[in-house]
């Protein structure tokens, strides 16, 4: 007999998101593993998959010291993985700390944490544990933010480092091959952290309020229906990046814009070209927001007068002639 439904699903997708590494000089990936039910039979599966692939498979478990007994849940955590045939395996302690709340703080230690254990181990990827559940929770989060396309898009199958396997499948198909895994002799009980159902966290009412709202009232689906709608978003968004960065080597030199040039493409277009050349003149991600993007179209276009914008990282944006200026001249 085969493997139950649950588990062929998570090893399948774990194949394919591999299939790229397979005959390359000694792969090797790294899984993150929480201990929930998704990390726990992403791991499962990698650690099945990986050898039979010739795909050396890894583990790190990130204690972010939140809860009491986190250390030592993440050490039962690494021995499991150990004990599955993960190599190399670590923890690692982070402080949270920062703007943006306790969420994005963990979020941003957690990154810093599995980028820097990646290179160390030489991985090839980082695997997460991401679930289409989680997509649908992060397009609804991106709605009641106000987000363009790019942000409506979702999390990315594979964007650099890090590679999502699981987000094609719902998360009780994940939560099942978990269980079945913990009811074998190794297996491992999933930790249920208590964050995911605190609505002190914006996150955890959209997963256990909103979209089950949703769900009553429109009907099932919704979060699948949601997934999709990402899938689409992000095609389009890299469509037109790509078009973006197109027109930036032509329209882009040096610190000035050819606005003329500029003022002829599509506003999607126009907007990602500024963004760009706003970020190469010095502004920092974080900081340049649409609401200044929107100020140098509307220069572009002619819509906004004024001399100037100030924008973040020193950066001023100036309309001369047909051309939009940007330079770091803004005094500190």
């Amino acid at each position: 007999m085969g493997p139950p439904a649950p588990v062929a699903a998570c090893r399948t997708a774990v194949r394919e998101a591999l299939r790229d590494l397979v005959g390359q000089p000694n792969p090797r990936v790294l899984v993150a593993v929480s201990g929930g039910a998704d990390s726990l039979a992403l791991l499962a599966a990698s650690c099945f998959v990986g050898p039979r692939l010739g795909v050396s498979v890894g583990a790190v478990t990130v204690d972010h010291g939140l809860q009491h007994g986190s250390l030592e849940r993440a050490r039962r955590v690494a021995a499991h993985a150990s004990a599955l045939g993960a190599d190399p395996v670590s923890v690692w302690h982070v402080t949270v700390d920062g703007p943006g709340g306790p969420e994005a703080a963990a979020r941003r230690a957690r990154y810093r944490a599995l980028r820097t254990q990646a290179r160390a181990a030489r991985a090839d990827a980082v695997l997460l544990a991401h679930s289409r559940d989680d997509q649908a929770e992060t397009v609804l989060l991106g709605l009641a933010r106000g987000s363009g396309s790019r942000s409506l898009a979702g999390m990315g199958v594979a964007v650099g480092l890090f590679r999502r396997p699981l987000l094609g499948l719902p998360r009780e198909t994940l939560v099942a091959a978990a269980g079945a895994a913990a009811a074998s002799d190794d297996g491992l009980t999933p930790w249920d952290d208590p964050h995911n159902s605190d609505p002190a966290y914006l996150r955890a009412r959209v997963r256990h309020q909103v979209l089950p709202v949703l769900e009553a009232e429109i009907g099932p689906g919704v979060a699948a229906a949601l997934a999709r709608t990402a899938e689409l978003l992000r095609a389009d968004a890299d469509a037109l990046d790509e078009w973006a960065e197109r027109e930036a080597v032509r329209l882009v030199q040096a610190d000035c814009v050819d606005a003329v040039g500029l003022s002829a493409l599509p506003r999607a277009v126009r907007t990602r070209v500024l963004r760009q050349a706003a970020l190469q003149a010095g502004s920092a991600p974080s900081d340049l927001t649409a609401a200044h993007v929107r100020t140098m179209d509307g220069f572009v276009m002619g819509e906004v007068s004024g001399l100037s914008l100030d924008l973040p990282g020193r950066v001023r944006a100036t309309r001369v002639g047909g051309r939009l200026r940007l330079s770091r001249d803004v005094p500190g």
